[in-house]
């Protein structure tokens, strides 16, 4: 991870400092030393994606509520796979080290079988027995034998212990790339599957994109608490991940906000799949694990754009962004497209 905390001079350090207390304070942010740490981040201008996300939520006039101030951290700042690294090189060093000592010992080996088997050629030459010749050669090529099948079931042996580390590193990517909470991809995942797609869309294929917010969901945290809400959360989630399509992405955007990018989709599919999805959440029926009570259903709202060549992502989100609240304004539990935001446009 790109650091902004190596030794930076006390000038340089005490200004990106202010800056960051100025923004929390301006954002209402408690100035707890995790929320100090994204916007000091924020402030040094290392972290472009950290830069990007916190610039989209302020744009959007997002709130920097404890969820999303939580995920800001995890996502960007927080050494998530720190310490697997720290395993991982050690277990790394231990087999380049013994795989160092085989290959030294095959070497060695190498040289001595043929130092033998030139000294069994010159006693050949000089007339010796050729039945004692024969068994001291079958007696090398024995022992070469069995040298060779030691270094094989070694080698054999260290290449499964790469294979675990490879693992290893493949889980902690993927952790690092997904929301703890709701399981879905986090803001590192979906700005890196952003960019690809848009690579693409440039080239003429379509990509549209979801932006999914749960309609009163602080008034049903305030009523049912946040455990409940957490629970919500994961539903949404897993319904988002049974809907779409295999190449979409599905990812948490922050808060109670959720995100579907569709590449090769164009606004029409990308809206049917967001109105299957408005339909299947609505139809939820949800109980409180505590006490197996049915709590009041939940409804969601869908903002739906899609992409224009050349365009920026951020431009995109917007227009997403603002045909969800034009969803919500309408009644909430609704899919709106960004054509009605046109239409409102027109008719304002």
């Amino acid at each position: 991870m790109d650091s902004s905390f190596d030794d930076p001079d006390y000038d340089y350090a005490a200004s990106i400092a202010g800056r960051a207390m100025r923004a929390m304070a301006e954002q209402q942010i408690p100035p707890t030393p995790i929320n100090f740490a994204v916007w000091f981040q924020y402030f040094a201008g290392s972290h472009d994606d950290l830069r990007n996300a916190i610039d989209l939520l302020i744009d959007h006039n997002r709130p920097f509520d404890s969820r999303t101030n939580l995920d800001l951290f995890e996502t960007y700042v927080a050494p998530q796979v720190s310490a697997v690294v720290a395993d991982t090189s050690e277990r790394l060093h231990t087999l380049m080290g013994t795989a160092k000592e085989f290959l030294t010992t095959a070497i060695a080996d190498n040289h001595s079988q043929m130092q033998a088997i030139s000294e069994v050629a010159d006693q050949g030459k000089a007339g010796v027995d050729p039945k004692v010749l024969v068994a001291q050669l079958m007696n090398e090529l024995a022992r070469a034998a069995t040298r060779a099948t030691r270094l094989e079931a070694g080698f054999a042996e260290k290449t499964r212990e790469l294979g675990v580390i490879r693992d290893s590193l493949s889980r902690s990517e993927e952790r690092a790339r997904t929301d703890t909470l709701t399981g879905l991809a986090n803001r590192r995942a979906l700005d890196e599957f952003l960019r690809k797609a848009q690579a693409t869309a440039d080239w003429g294929e379509p990509l549209s994109v979801f932006l999914l917010d749960i309609d009163h969901f602080k008034t049903f945290n305030d009523n049912f608490g946040h455990g409940v809400g957490d629970q919500v959360l994961r539903l949404m989630a897993k319904v988002l991940r049974e809907k779409v399509r295999p190449r979409d992405l599905p990812a948490r955007y922050g808060g109670e906000e959720l995100i579907a990018v569709l590449p090769d989709a164009d606004l029409a599919t990308c809206a049917e799949l967001a109105e299957r999805i408005r339909r299947a959440i609505a139809e939820c029926t949800i109980t409180r694990r505590s006490t197996g009570e049915t709590l009041p259903g939940i409804s969601v709202s869908i903002g739906v754009a899609q992409y224009r060549a050349g365009e920026a992502i951020t431009d995109l989100i917007e227009r997403c962004d603002r045909a969800l609240y034009l969803a919500k304004g309408g009644g909430r539990n609704r899919v709106v497209t960004e054509i009605e935001l046109d239409r409102a446009g027109a008719a304002g």
